[in-house]
């Protein structure tokens, strides 16, 4: 590593590490952390002089297929030297986040999610955010997956339950290594447990501010994916894998403080506990949430556990502790006080959930808006109003997120144009497929 007489904060983050090469990830729109190692020397270099990368990841689907043609040129790019972590499968390396900036950049998450930051600090508020992710574990391998073309897969803890010490007595070695992995890179799990389904955990991050806690939940999917492949398994994070299992959530936790450091959804004086601050979050959240739903739910899979009787919201709706409710507001004591965006599945990008959390939030927090009366009720069995509804498949919620000019406004024509691009390819290869159901249902009677 370069011996400079003054070196770059970047540099000296490296030398605390002890770091000789580094992971750098550009992170695309699904979320996935594409990587480059290099020597910590060059690394050092790209940060200052500036990191050229490929804008073919805005030019293909998650398959890799590239759905516009072009000569694929370089896009100027850096790296955050304050996304610096230890990198946790070998000795001596670091990892670094890097990002497209200027005019191209406008279309990324990470660059939209940190627009909505800005915005919330120019109100006087800091960010605490954590997401919540379910996720299902195969005794199988990306190679014996494909061998069995995915059908009759081998769980993980076939004899797993909800919250059970069994599981955990039996695979605490790998469940302890899970956590470990993740505290290397800085990434806080604040608790982990069982859910329902064989070989289904919960993994509940801590808090964190500002982009980290987006950063965070990125780092924790991707990572995830990777550790359980050393050990010779698969995780998915997936939201529906069957109608016979249950959909995986990736619930997003928000509170904002003020420039005290203190809770501003909290009122104990109020009835439900909650400030006009919340409720005014709460409005502008309620009222956009349909028409910026692809934000949050941005794959085909997506829209199958947002449909009745798969114990998720199929509606914008809110109430106290209320687990049937599109947003919960937790109010057990004043400084946790906060929301719980109960939307967003196990599969959804990070960056765009809280961009899409806090715009909505923030615009109802500037114009003052009025939540509908927060209920009790059981939301899954109640029937929606009309304009509460979710869209029923990613094309119409793509189509309403292109047509939302609340959406442009907040979030930049870029960033919407080549979103929904994105989700109209995905949908449009969704719709040429013919899946087992339809074959079963009507082959040989219609």
């Amino acid at each position: 590593m370069s011996k400079s007489s003054s070196p770059s904060t970047f540099e000296t983050k490296l030398q605390e590490i002890g770091a000789r090469a580094v992971h750098i990830g550009m992170v695309d729109p699904a979320g996935e952390f594409r990587d480059k190692l290099v020597s910590a020397d060059k690394a050092v270099k790209l940060a200052e002089q500036g990191y050229p990368f490929c804008e073919v990841l805005y030019f293909w689907d998650i398959a890799e297929n590239t759905y516009r043609d072009g000569s694929f040129v370089d896009r100027p790019a850096k790296l955050f030297d304050d996304t610096i972590r230890t990198y946790p499968f070998a000795p001596n390396t670091a990892l670094c986040l890097a990002d497209f900036y200027g005019e191209f950049g406008r279309r990324t998450p990470r660059n939209v999610c940190l627009a909505q930051l800005e915005r919330a600090a120019e109100l006087g508020f800091d960010v605490l955010a954590a997401f919540e992710f379910e996720f299902f574990v195969f005794d199988e391998t990306p190679e014996s997956m494909r061998a069995k073309q995915y059908r009759d897969l081998t769980h993980f803890a076939q004899g797993n339950r909800t919250y059970s010490l069994q599981t955990s007595a039996l695979h605490g070695d790998l469940l302890s290594g899970l956590e470990q992995t993740m505290a290397t890179m800085g990434v806080a799990i604040d608790a982990m447990h069982t859910e329902l389904g064989p070989g289904c955990f919960e993994a509940p991050l801590s808090y964190a501010s500002g982009i980290k806690a987006a950063d965070d939940a990125m780092l924790f999917k991707n990572f995830a994916r990777a550790y359980f492949a050393r050990n010779d398994k698969t995780v998915s994070f997936m939201s529906k894998l069957s109608p016979k299992l249950s959909g995986q959530s990736g619930h997003l936790h928000l509170s904002l403080r003020d420039g005290a450091g203190n809770p501003v959804f909290a009122d104990p004086s109020a009835p439900d506990g909650i400030s006009a601050t919340a409720r005014h979050f709460l409005g502008g959240l309620l009222k956009f949430m349909p028409e910026l739903l692809a934000m949050c739910s941005s794959t085909v899979n997506a829209y199958k556990r947002l449909v009745p009787g798969a114990w998720a919201p199929t509606a914008a709706n809110w109430g106290v502790q209320n687990r049937t409710a599109a947003v919960r507001v937790i109010n057990d004591q004043p400084a946790s006080t906060r929301i719980e965006f109960r939307v967003p599945s196990a599969d959804t990008n990070p960056y765009l959930a809280l961009s899409m959390l806090l715009g909505a939030g923030l615009a109802g927090i500037r114009d003052g808006i009025e939540p509908p009366a927060g209920s009790a009720e059981d939301f899954y069995a109640a029937r929606p109003a009309p304009e509460a509804a979710f869209p029923r498949d990613l094309h119409e919620a793509s189509a309403r997120l292109r047509a939302s000019k609340t959406a442009r406004v907040l979030f930049g024509d870029d960033f919407i144009d080549s979103f929904t691009e994105n989700c109209d390819v995905e949908f449009a290869e969704y719709q040429r497929q013919v899946s087992e159901w339809e074959i079963r249902r009507y082959l040989g009677v219609v």
